[in-house]
């Protein structure tokens, strides 16, 4: 595979990115990895789907084509950790959500696993395109909104204690977007009572939302992180279930709705 992701424009104020849907490992780095990591678990499974209603209101949605083990593109380039005092992974992830690791014994120093060379190869071509395009629409409309989509594992002892709740909201503290769209944003989640939802718990936004979150220069981030139980099954083979995912898809087109409604 040559592209490293799927890109739909549109004409909306709203760029929807989803950096960890991607499954594609390069067939030179397979031999490389450990077994349970060639099923590429921690993949955010299915969340373009989710999304994918949003081409009709005239968002540009683009996507990861290749796994996070290959490289995360959600995470700082210069290697400065996220969340410190906290379990971090990596620009090129060393180990699995479950504490496994990602490559075999003895690979470390392997060329192909080069951390400089793949950031080159594969974050910074990617991320010149998801600025460019926001650059577009920021020159059209003014101003821009970006809403970075994720999903994890409910339970993930290695980042968090207990269950994980449906939505969670980032916006690095407030920094990454304006308060009012902020505000809107969490209300629209609070219209699903049945989804549990907070606003800045342990997922306050990556990289992405903190890199090209700057709301003085028109430029607006969000983070929505999901728990993969609310649509799916968690265990191989993370099938979809259409029972759980209808509803979520119900508040996400609310999300999506209050995103594009506002106005700086």
């Amino acid at each position: 595979m040559n592209t490293l992701y799927t890109l739909t424009r549109g004409d909306a104020p709203l760029v929807i990115n989803i950096p960890h849907v991607g499954t594609w490992v390069p067939t030179e780095l397979r031999p490389l990895m450990t077994a349970p990591a060639l099923g590429v678990p921690d993949t955010d499974w299915h969340v373009d789907r989710l999304y994918d209603f949003a081409r009709e209101r005239g968002v540009t949605l683009m996507a990861a084509t290749h796994s996070r083990y290959v490289i995360d593109l959600n995470r700082d380039p210069d290697g400065a950790a996220l969340y410190p005092g906290a379990s971090n992974t990596e620009l090129c992830p060393i180990g699995r959500f479950d504490g496994g690791p990602v490559w075999n014994e003895g690979t470390a120093d392997h060329p192909l696993l080069d951390v400089a060379a793949r950031r080159r190869q594969y974050f910074d071509p990617y991320h010149a395109q998801l600025a460019a395009e926001l650059q577009r629409v920021h020159a059209q409309h003014g101003y821009v909104v970006l809403l970075d989509g994720h999903s994890i594992i409910s339970q993930c002892a290695r980042f968090f204690e207990g269950r994980l709740p449906d939505l969670n909201l980032g916006t690095a503290d407030g920094a990454s977007c304006a308060p009012s769209l902020q505000a809107a944003a969490a209300a629209a989640l609070a219209t699903a009572p049945a989804f549990s939802h907070i606003v800045n718990g342990r997922f306050k936004g990556g990289w992405i939302t903190r890199h090209y979150g700057q709301p003085q220069r028109g430029y607006h981030a969000v983070q929505l992180e999901m728990a993969l139980e609310a649509y799916m099954t968690e265990a191989e083979p993370y099938n979809w279930d259409p029972q759980r995912a209808e509803p979520l898809v119900r508040v996400l087109r609310t999300l999506v709705d209050a995103l594009l409604a506002w106005r700086p």
